[in-house]
């Protein structure tokens, strides 16, 4: 499965970010004293989800053969009413689909592997060295 690790030294707050053979830098915004010089914690949490979308709905339209040219996934977290954070998810599709091609997009965009995995929820173990 998937793994990551990330490293932080005395600066506030560029944080080296490895995963599998890829390097990135997350950091906070200046609001929150970093430097913005890399997306922050939920920045990265909502690419994850959007990626995740955006493959399976390619994936899935390609195994279907539809003609599906491209799609866009954007998503916001925001606070709902009680204050407890939801993400807002917007997917456009572009191409000749049908409304019910749509429709059963729209149906595999809750099953993605990552939507299911933030709906269920994950167990945390941690373990201080």
């Amino acid at each position: 499965m998937a793994h990551a690790k990330a490293s932080i030294g005395t600066a506030n707050y560029p944080t080296a970010v490895v995963t599998g053979h890829h390097t990135l830098t997350a950091d906070e915004a200046p609001a929150l004293g970093g430097k913005d010089v890399g997306p922050g914690p939920y920045e990265l949490l909502t690419s994850a989800l959007a990626a995740c979308t955006a493959i399976t709905l390619r994936m899935y339209a390609k195994r279907k053969q539809w003609p599906l040219r491209g799609l866009t996934v954007a998503l916001t977290v925001v606070k709902a009413a009680d204050d407890a954070l939801q993400i807002e998810r917007s997917v456009t599709l572009e191409g000749d689909l049908s409304a019910e091609q749509r429709a059963r997009l729209a149906e595999i965009a809750e099953k993605t592997p990552v939507t299911k995995a933030l709906r269920s929820g994950f167990a945390i173990h941690t373990n201080i060295t």
